[in-house]
């Protein structure tokens, strides 16, 4: 054999022994190092999971009356692995159903396409689950319709009709309070990413609904359940061939709250009330809200908001016109926690409580002259009234706004005046922030707004922020606006023009707007409920709560949530005690006096404060009461607030009075516990019962309005 036979043996051999070592390494690797994940792989090619939600738990008031519960309807499904075994992919069988269902034959095609295939409509419409679960195409069927599509089997196969559980709004005394119970809505992309790997048993799917708002979406997991879980193998061609695991649904647990339902009506109607009292002042009372909590837990007892909305819109989807109407009117989000807006007059319970930080003599005189003039700018009394020397005290019951401006121009001068540096000390601002004001509250609901602290560090933060497109604006003069009304571009210059270069300096006119609830502060109030619960309480600044436990489906009780302490304010006790002891007198001598005329205060004294927010341009005041009682052994703290409402004593005064009147049973002059709209003339202390079948026990006496959710609310 010639030698360039023998070399092309050799290389025809190396080559050989390569590929078969690539082959064995590559087996190998397949094999063993990676054969655990193809092996898992290939068992999910022949198993397949068929999910049933659980019955949500309900949501409850403090004495067992729901607030949210479910009611049973007759859903209408379609098995699409049994249909596609009838002629012509069950063709027939379908029109025969659109027929007794009533229905567009269309709409249940639609329903049974899987959503991204050729020709299935957007969600809701398609179907997102999986191929192997009944697909629903039809609730609120009538019993009747139902019981034909089960007796006749032969001509509807895979046709099945089933009890559902759904939500609904039993409204015990009319109550509302959509912004705090929420509402449910299909489960989003992100949810589904962020899960992770999780146990079938816990896993969302795209199926599911979830709370989207409110105490719905705060407690989804805990209302939620666990869904039941069918494993079931499956052949190559798509065939269920048997079960392998089933897991029944696990309802959800209960979710009790420190609501009262009584209470949370009577609220809601009281703050109509009062919106509609400004609109009869002429005002326009567009919106208000008003905050009933516990000075002892900061436990929130009522919470109500306007305008506001029916949450039944949402059972079954709300239309793209519904919607639009929500935006349009701003009923979609809470003013109670949600809204921010100038606390006026009610901030100068902080106010004192800085003065009193900062050495100032609470029992000292001090001048209340009608006006002060600082600068070119003048300053004046609400109304302009004057009264002359007057203590700290008197300041507070009759709100004179020169009084406080005075010690707000002392702290700026010694802080260091138009000099101060960023950091210089700001007694008003850090008073503000000790009360928990510029910070959401922590309350147990999505979406809450944290306010704003005026102080120089906020302007300095909102000049750095702004001062390129002032000074910008000042160079190009307002152009379009030059054309139609030249001396507003001029006016608009000019402002830019000194924001630009000194926008950051806090100025003694600050400081002055500052000290009243002006200017830059912003407040919700509910904020405003946690500052006087705060003062009312001895200084000590609690987390709100909605939630008071959680109960199981058969009444164990699963947790108990204790008071939450958030900080102890910044504040003497003698300061404290100062305000406990000046702010009843704003309800007996004060700017609080008329709407508690003929009010038993010798039995059940009333501290108050009260606030007309000024607001810019030609719009009225907001108006604002706050008020905790008994003043002498405090128990409840009740703010209300309307927009464009006027003064705080005309137009939410008399509401904030019935409320009160309301918690302690006042009838006339005299006051019984026992005609108080709380069960016992208290809140329970204890979580309410359930009965076996899944029903809450109300208290006597304490179910008038509340309708029967046997049914609806029934545990197997």
């Amino acid at each position: 054999m010639s030698q360039r036979s023998n070399l092309r043996l050799l290389v025809l051999a190396v080559l050989v022994v390569s590929l078969l070592a690539t082959l064995v390494a590559r087996s190998f690797y397949l094999q063993v190092l990676e054969g655990a994940e193809y092996r898992a792989a290939a068992a999910d090619n022949t198993v397949r999971e068929v999910a049933e939600p659980a019955v949500r738990g309900l949501v409850l008031d403090q004495a067992g009356r729901p607030l949210i519960s479910n009611r049973t309807t007759v859903v209408v499904t379609v098995d699409r692995q049994a249909l596609a075994q009838e002629p012509n992919g069950g063709a027939a069988v379908i029109t025969r159903l659109a027929r007794i269902l009533d229905m567009p034959r269309d709409k249940i095609a639609d329903r049974l396409l899987t959503c991204g295939a050729e020709g299935a409509k957007p969600p809701p419409i398609c179907w997102n689950g999986s191929t192997y679960q009944p697909v629903p195409v039809a609730t609120d069927v009538d019993t009747q319709t139902a019981l034909s599509i089960m007796e006749r089997r032969r001509e509807f196969p895979g046709i099945t009709a089933k009890l559902q559980a759904v939500r609904q709004y039993p409204s015990p005394f009319n109550v509302n309070a959509a912004h705090m119970l929420g509402y449910l809505g299909p489960v989003t992309e992100e949810q589904l990413d962020e899960q992770g790997q999780t146990e079938a048993y816990d896993r969302l799917r795209r199926t599911d609904v979830v709370g989207r708002s409110g105490l719905e979406r705060q407690y989804d997991g805990i209302l939620r359940g666990k869904p039941g879980v069918t494993t079931l193998a499956v052949d190559t061609a798509g065939n269920v061939t048997g079960t392998l695991e089933q897991r029944e649904p696990k309802p959800g647990d209960y979710l009790v709250t420190s609501i009262d339902a009584r209470l949370q009506s009577v609220v809601e109607q009281q703050l109509v009330a009062a919106v509609r009292r400004a609109q009869s002042q002429d005002f326009a009372g567009t919106s208000g809200a008003a905050v009933v909590v516990e000075v002892d837990t900061g436990r929130v007892l009522a919470m109500a908001s306007y305008p506001t909305y029916d949450p039944d819109i949402w059972i079954g989807g709300v239309t793209k016109r519904q919607y639009e109407q929500l935006m349009d009117d701003s009923s979609l989000s809470s003013n109670a926690y949600q809204g921010q807006f100038a606390p006026g007059s009610t901030f100068k319970a902080i106010s004192t409580a800085a003065a009193g930080n900062d050495n100032f003599d609470l029992y000292g005189i001090y001048p209340c002259p009608s006006r002060v003039k600082i600068g070119a700018q003048t300053f004046r009394n609400f109304e302009s009234n004057a009264y002359g020397p007057i203590s700290l005290t008197r300041a507070l019951e009759v709100s004179c706004n020169t009084v406080f401006y005075e010690i707000a121009r002392r702290m700026w001068q010694e802080a260091g005046g138009p000099d101060a540096a960023v950091d210089a000390p700001d007694p008003i601002a850090e008073a503000a922030r000790t009360f928990g004001l510029g910070s959401p509250t922590g309350i147990d609901l999505p979406g809450e707004a944290s306010g704003r602290v005026a102080s120089r560090q906020f302007k300095y933060e909102n000049w750095e922020a702004k001062k390129d497109a002032w000074c910008r604006n000042a160079e190009e003069g307002y152009p379009e606006t030059r054309k139609t009304n030249p001396k507003l571009a001029d006016y608009y210059t000019a402002l830019d023009r000194e924001n630009c270069t000194d926008g950051f300096q806090w100025r003694a006119g600050d400081a002055l707007n500052a000290v009243i609830g002006q200017g830059d502060t912003t407040v919700t109030p509910l904020q405003m409920a946690m500052v006087y619960a705060a003062i009312a309480n001895g200084g000590t600044l609690y987390q709100p709560q909605v939630a008071k436990g959680i109960i199981s489906a058969t009444g164990e009780v699963v947790e108990e949530f204790e008071p939450i302490v958030t900080r102890r304010v910044d504040a003497s006790k003698r300061t404290l005690r100062f305000l406990r002891n000046s702010l009843p007198g704003v309800t007996t001598d004060g700017s609080g006096e008329t709407p508690f005329a003929g009010f038993p205060l010798d039995v059940l004294p009333v501290a108050s404060k009260t606030g007309s927010a000024q607001v810019t341009g030609d719009k009225a005041a907001t108006s604002w009461f706050a008020a905790y009682a008994p003043a002498n052994a405090p128990k409840y703290a009740v703010v209300m607030m309307v927009t464009e409402g006027g003064t705080g004593s005309k137009t939410s005064g008399p509401s904030v009075r019935a409320i009160l009147e309301a918690l302690f049973g006042v009838r006339g002059s005299s006051v019984n516990p026992g005609a108080s709209v709380l069960v016992g003339g208290a809140p329970l202390e204890r979580l309410p019962a359930v009965r076996r079948d899944g029903t809450p026990v109300v208290p006597r006496g304490s179910d008038a309005g509340v309708p029967d959710i046997r049914a609806a609310g029934s545990r197997s």
